[in-house]
């Protein structure tokens, strides 16, 4: 017999927490939140750990969304236009440590494909390679703005993607979605080693040029020091407790609020407490 497979295991590495939290209620749940209920007060009697709770509750969260609820905005795109020459888009791409860039032609409607900032490497090293852009895109992933998000996690498993353009009901863009904006839902944020810890205090993380994810207990003075932004400490230790005080209830997951201009978008919350927002800045230039 394998040793990979003993007996004494009978197949059953992760079935012991789950046991336990059935065994832990005498009724079985019979809704969406009930199962929540169960998750959280198995937490609170040690047969799990947050983190595993979190999980729990964000992979049941995943399969109430559409896409639209979490894609990046079309006018937060990072795009490339086909016409453009290295020189130009290289100092792009540089700055923001991105892997997959749609690129464009006439406007953000017209994507005529996907670059691979890995791609470019095989000109680097060989000057005598001529760079066309056109013929290095991969294709474009088009999937629906109300398509389901755990519908979309299973097709990147299956068909090895990353990156979808999202559009809408008459076929324009809207925005984009990758694979990591999903995963995040499920197991928090994913730390890489593009993140810029000189240019990311603690609890604050750069999604994009004007959007941050942003955990709620960042103490206040350290959020009006990153932004530059003039909340008053006396109101909160926090930036969740200024949050929670602008909504004046404890918000759900993706209820927004916008307070001095800025927008503050719930992505991760309990009962108790505000976990995870997603914040997003005003565009100055405009």
């Amino acid at each position: 017999m394998s040793e990979d497979n003993p007996p004494s295991s009978n197949g059953s590495g992760n079935k012991g927490w789950l046991d336990k939290i059935v065994q832990s209620f005498t009724t079985e749940p019979k809704s969406k939140q009930d199962l929540v209920s169960v998750i959280q007060e198995s937490e609170q009697s040690g047969v799990i750990n947050p983190e595993t709770r979190e999980m729990m509750e964000g992979v049941m969260e995943v399969s109430d969304l559409r896409v639209r609820d979490i894609m990046i905005p079309r006018a937060q795109m990072m795009t490339i236009d086909i016409d453009e020459t290295v020189e130009e888009f290289i100092p792009a791409i540089l700055e923001s440590a991105h892997s997959r860039f749609p690129v464009i032609s006439e406007d953000k409607d017209h994507i005529e494909g996907i670059l691979l900032a890995k791609d470019l490497l095989a000109f680097a090293f060989d000057p005598s390679k001529k760079l066309v852009l056109k013929n290095i895109l991969r294709p474009a992933v088009i999937v629906p703005e109300s398509k389901r998000v755990d519908v979309l996690l299973k097709e990147f498993r299956q068909k090895r993607y990353h990156m979808a353009i999202v559009v809408d009901e008459y076929g324009g863009v809207s925005g984009l979605v990758t694979i990591e904006d999903i995963l995040e839902l499920i197991v928090g944020e994913i730390e890489d080693e593009h993140d810029d810890d000189e240019k990311e205090s603690d609890g604050i993380k750069p999604l994009n040029k004007h959007t941050y994810s942003v955990k709620a207990l960042t103490p206040l003075e350290d959020f009006n020091k990153f932004f530059n932004s003039k909340f008053d400490e006396e109101d909160a230790d926090t930036i969740g407790g200024i949050v929670l005080r602008a909504f004046g209830h404890m918000p759900s997951r993706d209820e927004e609020v916008v307070i001095n201009n800025i927008l503050f978008k719930v992505t991760n919350s309990d009962k108790r407490r505000l976990v995870q927002l997603k914040v997003t800045m005003p565009d100055t230039e405009e």
